[in-house]
C-alpha cells in the first residue's frame, strides 16, 4: 500500500537559491543525446564504447574545472570475471531415499564466481534453510542450530513478510528478500553453495528471467589475490519443480516445509539428499573503470557529498521488432548522467565554493550487479564515514511536471526534512512510497553507500501532474531495457529539470549546514 508520511518538522533554516538559466534544458537534451546516441553503442562496460564513455565524461568534467578524484587520475579501474558454468551432463543427479535427476536449466540455473576451469564438490549436502536469513532485528534466524559448512543451502526468495503482514515489513521487501543477499549470508557460514527457491509471484519475475539473466556471462568483481576462490562454488536458482525432486528424493512433503518456513520459530534441516557436482567453466578477466570528479570544499575535512549516476548501460545485443539492436540507455541512465552533469555545472559556477566537498561520481557495471559503486565502497575517495549522503540519479527523464515527487526509503532516513523542505520551495511535496515489494530501493547504485552506512534515498518521477493534459508519453514500460529507449526531441523535460533542481538544493544545503549529527567526527 502507498501512502503519505505526514512529516511535522519544523524547518529554521532556508535552502540556498540558485539561477535557473535558459540554457539548462538545452544542456540536459545536448547531453542525453550525445551519450544516447548511437556512436556510443549502448555504453556496455568493456567493450570499445566504454572507452569512449568515460573519456567523454571525464572531458565534461574537466571542462567545468573540477580535479580528477583518483590520485590525478579521472578513473578508477577495477577488474570483473565473466564467468559461463555448465553441468556435466546438463543435470545433477542426486541420492536420499530416493534417486532424482535435476535437469538445467528446467529444473535449476546454476553458475559460480569463481575462476577455474571447473566446479566440483563430492556428495554435497543440501540443506533447507528456510528463506536463509539472519535478521537479529527481526527476531528471525534460519541458521540457527545448523551446520551448513560444505553443504549446499535451498533458501526460499523474498523474506517471511510477503506472506505475513505482521513480519519483517510486510510486503514491503527488505534486503534480506534479495537473492543475492540469500549468497552473502550462505558465504558467511561457510556453504559450499546456495540455490535460491524461485516462485514467480515472490520474486515479481517468471523463471524466464532466471534462466536468461545466468545461462552464460555472469559477471562478478575479481579478486587477482584469491581468484574469487572465497566465492560460493555453486550460485544458482532452483525451480519449484526442481525442489520437489528433492524433497521427493528426501522422502519428504515440499509444502509442508514451505509452509512451516514462513512462520517464526522455523528450524531449518538437512534433507539427507547428497550429490556429486561437476560444472565446466570457462571465464574471463576485463578491466573497467569508474569515472569522477573532485569539487573542494572550504572545509574539507567536514565530509564529502556523492552525487552519483552510473554511465553503464546494456551494449549491442538482440534486435527488437523494428530490427534495432543498440540499447542505447537515453532515459536508463543518460538522464541520470546529464542531471549529475548540469549539477557539477551548477557547483562550479558557484561565486563561493561551499563548505564541504562534492564528488561527482559516475560507476561503471550498475546494470550488471553494482559493481563499480561496490568497488568505489571498498576503495572510496573519502572515508565512509565522512560521506554525508548519497544522492543518486536514476531514469530521471523524460518526465512532465508533477506536484509530487516520489521518495523510496525515505520515512526514517536524515535526509526526509531536506528533501521536504527542497520540494516545499518548488511549491511541490514529497510523496513517500512505502511500497518496496519488489526490491526497487536495493536495485541502483545508491544501495552500496546504504550499506556502509550512508544516507541515501531514491528518487522517482512524481504521479500527480502539474498538468493533467500533459502525460508522460515515453512511461517505463515503453522503453526499460529495450532498443527503444532512445532520446526524442518531443521528450518532456520540465519534470526531470524540476527533480536536477530539487537535488541541488538538496546537496547545496548538506554542503553548507553547520552541523550534521550522523557524520562521524
Amino acid at each position: 500500500m502507498k501512502k503519505i508520511l505526514l512529516l511535522l518538522i519544523a524547518l529554521t533554516w532556508a535552502f540556498s537559491g540558485f539561477a535557473q538559466t535558459a540554457n539548462d534544458e538545452g544542456l540536459l537534451r545536448q547531453w542525453i543525446q550525445t551519450i544516447a546516441s548511437d556512436e556510443f553503442g549502448g555504453r556496455k562496460p568493456m567493450t570499445p564504447y566504454e572507452d569512449l564513455t568515460v573519456k567523454y565524461v571525464a572531458d565534461q568534467l574537466a571542462g567545468m574545472g573540477l580535479e580528477p578524484a583518483f590520485d590525478g587520475s579521472w578513473f578508477q579501474s577495477f577488474q570483473i570475471v565473466s564467468v559461463t558454468a555448465k553441468p556435466e551432463g546438463g543435470k545433477f543427479i542426486v541420492k536420499g531415499k530416493k534417486k532424482a535427476q535435476l535437469n538445467y536449466p528446467e529444473d535449476l540455473i546454476v553458475w559460480t564466481s569463481r575462476a577455474a576451469d571447473e566446479v566440483k564438490l563430492s556428495k554435497a549436502e543440501y540443506v533447507f534453510c528456510g528463506f536463509g536469513i539472519h535478521a537479529p532485528e527481526f527476531g528471525w534466524d534460519d541458521y540457527a542450530d545448523i551446520d551448513v559448512k560444505g553443504k549446499i543451502v535451498i533458501a526460499m526468495v523474498n523474506d517471511p513478510g510477503y506472506y505475513e503482514a505482521s513480519l519483517f515489513q510486510g510486503r514491503n521487501m527488505t534486503y534480506y528478500g534479495r537473492w543475492l543477499y540469500k549468497f552473502e549470508e550462505a558465504i558467511r557460514r561457510g556453504a559450499a553453495g546456495c540455490l535460491v527457491l524461485h516462485n514467480t509471484e515472490a520474486a515479481s519475475y517468471g523463471w524466464h528471467v532466471c534462466v536468461n539473466g545466468h545461462l552464460e556471462d555472469n559477471l562478478a568483481l575479481y579478486n587477482p589475490e584469491t581468484a574469487n576462490a572465497d566465492e560460493l562454488a555453486v550460485k544458482g536458482w532452483l525451480h519449484e519443480d526442481g525442489a520437489r525432486k528433492l524433497f521427493t528424493a528426501a522422502g519428504m512433503d515440499l509444502d509442508q516445509a514451505l509452509a512451516a518456513a514462513k512462520k517464526p520459530g522455523f528450524k531449518s534441516f538437512s534433507l539427507k539428499v547428497k550429490g556429486d557436482v561437476k560444472m565446466a567453466v570457462s571465464y574471463n578477466i576485463q578491466e573497467t573503470r569508474n569515472v569522477a570528479g573532485f569539487l573542494r570544499g572550504t572545509q574539507e575535512d567536514s565530509g564529502t557529498v556523492v552525487i552519483c549516476a552510473h554511465w553503464d548501460h546494456l551494449g549491442i545485443g538482440k534486435p527488437d521488432q523494428t530490427g534495432d539492436c543498440i540499447y542505447n540507455g537515453a532515459a536508463d541512465n543518460a538522464s541520470g548522467m546529464a542531471g549529475a552533469l548540469l549539477t557539477a555545472k551548477r557547483f562550479t559556477t558557484l561565486q563561493e565554493r561551499p563548505r564541504r566537498n562534492i564528488l561527482f561520481f559516475f560507476p561503471s557495471s550498475e546494470e550488471s550487479g553494482l559493481f563499480g559503486s561496490a568497488y568505489y565502497c571498498e576503495h572510496p575517495v573519502v572515508p565512509m564515514e565522512k560521506t554525508v549522503a548519497c544522492l543518486n540519479f536514476e531514469s530521471i527523464g523524460p518526465a512532465p511536471l508533477t506536484q509530487d515527487v516520489v521518495i523510496l526509503g525515505g520515512g526514517n532516513s536524515v535526509l526526509d526534512k531536506y528533501y521536504v523542505a527542497a520540494a516545499a520551495a518548488q511549491g511541490r511535496y514529497i510523496f513517500f512510497d512505502d511500497d518496496n515489494s519488489d526490491g526497487w530501493f536495493y536495485r541502483s547504485d545508491h544501495y552500496n553507500f546504504v550499506k556502509k552506512g550512508v544516507p541515501a534515498v531514491v528518487m522517482e518521477n512524481g504521479l500527480q501532474l502539474a498538468d493533467p493534459n500533459k502525460p508522460n508519453q515515453y512511461p517505463m514500460p515503453v522503453w526499460y531495457h529495450k532498443p527503444s529507449d532512445e532520446y526524442h526531441e518531443d521528450w518532456d523535460l520540465a519534470g526531470t529539470l524540476a527533480n536536477v533542481n530539487l537535488v541541488y538544493s538538496v546537496a547545496l544545503s548538506l554542503a553548507n549546514a553547520d552541523y550534521l549529527s550522523w557524520i562521524k567526527r
